[in-house]
């Protein structure tokens, strides 16, 4: 296991799954400047590594992130963030690996975006989630104003984003926002989730998240006719793991993934 070297987030990689951990708990994890710099860069190392498959995103203490950190912005800092969106995620289109939430406590504002751009979200039963920008003159810019419509219908996001109401686990996961409600620490289910996704080819589940988040934009005819031309789809279809899969099944035996 190896730890990256940051002030304000921490990053262990166990085997091929990175664990990041916002680590600012006497701010309920809100993002400054600076740690939105190291989520950013966490995440860039992520998507470079060839040995890392799975990413879980985490909180330190008792939430998983406030969002945007208002006392910094009351102090005249804006609300700059990294090209690659709200912590480094939420305008990172290009990332065809997962990324699980593992949202331990409250996700506001750019904390519930950030889970949105999550691709599963593993919650603690004691998980709370809104959008209460409107409470504080502003507007969900990361991505939620665009991200919760897609995931729970028009009618009842605008029911959350407008009035910034509070969202529990369990309400989250019976709108469909919330993968797996857990009691206590949702790290370990996280984890599991990684062993799952893990035990399957890293490249069919790259090609998998990319056609699909492809699709949900363009008709159905359109999305079945492009996706063979889809860069993790070709990466895939050529790969050594597309032959080593149905050789394994033949032969009885478990796969040997290699990513190549």
């Amino acid at each position: 296991m190896q730890a990256g070297a940051y002030e304000f987030i921490t990053v262990t990689r166990e085997d091929r799954v990175t664990v990041l951990t916002i680590n600012r708990p006497t701010a309920y994890n809100a993002l400054n400047a600076a740690a939105h710099e190291e989520m950013a860069a966490a995440f860039d190392a992520f998507a470079a590594d060839d040995d890392q498959w799975v990413a879980i995103l985490t909180g330190a203490g008792r939430a998983f992130c406030a969002g945007h950190d208002l006392k910094q912005q009351a102090a005249g800092g804006g609300l700059v963030t990294p090209t690659s969106g709200f912590g480094g995620l939420t305008g990172r289109f290009d990332l065809t690996k997962p990324v699980i939430a593992a949202v331990n406590g409250a996700a506001m504002g750019g904390g519930f975006e950030l889970a949105l751009a999550c691709d599963i979200v593993v919650a603690s039963a004691a998980a709370l989630f809104a959008l209460p920008e409107p409470k504080v003159g502003l507007a969900a810019l990361a991505g939620g104003m665009q991200r919760l419509p897609r995931a729970v219908g028009l009618k009842r996001a605008m029911a959350l984003m407008l009035t910034g109401r509070r969202v529990s686990a369990r309400e989250g996961l019976d709108l469909g926002f919330v993968t797996e409600v857990v009691d206590g620490d949702p790290l370990p289910a996280a984890r599991a989730v990684a062993a799952e996704i893990l035990a399957c080819s890293p490249l069919s589940v790259r090609a998998t998240k990319e056609a699909v988040l492809r699709g949900l934009t363009v008709p159905l005819e359109q999305a079945l006719a492009e996706q063979w031309d889809y860069p993790a789809m070709r990466r895939m279809l050529a790969s050594d793991d597309a032959a080593e899969g149905p050789a394994a099944f033949a032969a009885k035996r478990a796969p040997v993934w290699t990513g190549r």
